[in-house]
């Protein structure tokens, strides 16, 4: 069982055609404001054989699934071993976040391991992956005026500074909500987002959260100009052991 979770994942694991390396609860459930209809996104790597990366066809690197299980709709995507490392490698804190999930459907050494080797690819340019998300989040809900797009856009920048400021992946919101530049309401618009995936909250001053928004995106930027964190990842070498290794062993 995964905490905040009513659902027995482990019979999805074994449904999949390869081997699954892992497989992490990721969305709303790790950012910690889900909703009471919220789907469950389900993330991690798979391991082709050799052979289907040596021949002819293309391989099938990625896999999405969408479908019911016990009454709860699952999101499940998974890549190969060999794009997910590479996906590490392009400062995508996405995959990271997966990775470092600790909500853990599926786990074995090679999960642990390559989690240990994470920390060697986070370097100031990851500012740029939540900078960039938080705009896109930001417009949407400008659009729409709902609190799902809203919590994502704190809950992204939030991650970004203090990944800047100490090297550590926290994608929960209401942790991130105890840094000193998270906006006190926060924890009223998760509660009104638990109540219904796509709700509003009436009365919102959108121009109070606008500054508040401007304030953390300079946070960023200066969390980013006086970070500690490398320019370049100094991890490939021994991701391309890795791979290699696990591969040829499975």
């Amino acid at each position: 069982m995964i905490d905040n979770l009513d659902i027995d994942l482990a019979p999805v694991v074994a449904e999949q055609p390869d081997p699954l390396l892992f497989a992490t609860v990721s969305g709303a459930h790790l950012y910690g404001f889900p909703s009471q209809d919220s789907d469950v996104d389900l993330r991690g790597v798979h391991l082709l054989p050799a052979a289907d990366l040596v021949g002819l066809r293309e391989p099938e690197e990625t896999r999405s699934k969408t479908w019911v299980h016990h009454g709860a709709e699952l999101d499940l995507v998974t890549h190969d071993l060999r794009k997910f490392v590479r996906l590490m490698l392009r400062r995508n804190g996405y995959v990271l976040e997966q990775l470092l999930s600790p909500l853990v459907v599926h786990t074995g050494d090679a999960h642990r391991e390559l989690a240990e080797l994470a920390p060697d690819v986070i370097t100031s340019h990851h500012a740029h992956h939540y900078r960039g998300f938080a705009v896109t989040q930001w417009r949407l809900f400008e659009k729409t005026a709902e609190l799902k797009p809203l919590l994502y856009t704190f809950r992204v920048l939030l991650t970004g500074i203090r990944l800047m400021r100490t090297g550590e992946v926290q994608p929960h919101l209401p942790t991130l909500s105890a840094e000193p530049e998270a906006p006190a309401y926060i924890a009223e618009l998760i509660a009104a987002k638990a109540a219904r995936e796509h709700g509003t909250l009436p009365g919102l001053d959108r121009s109070r959260v606008a500054a508040d928004v401007e304030r953390l995106h300079t946070a960023l930027d200066e969390a980013q100009a006086a970070t500690s964190l490398p320019d370049a990842a100094a991890g490939h070498g021994a991701l391309h052991d890795f791979v290699v290794r696990v591969r040829l062993e499975s």
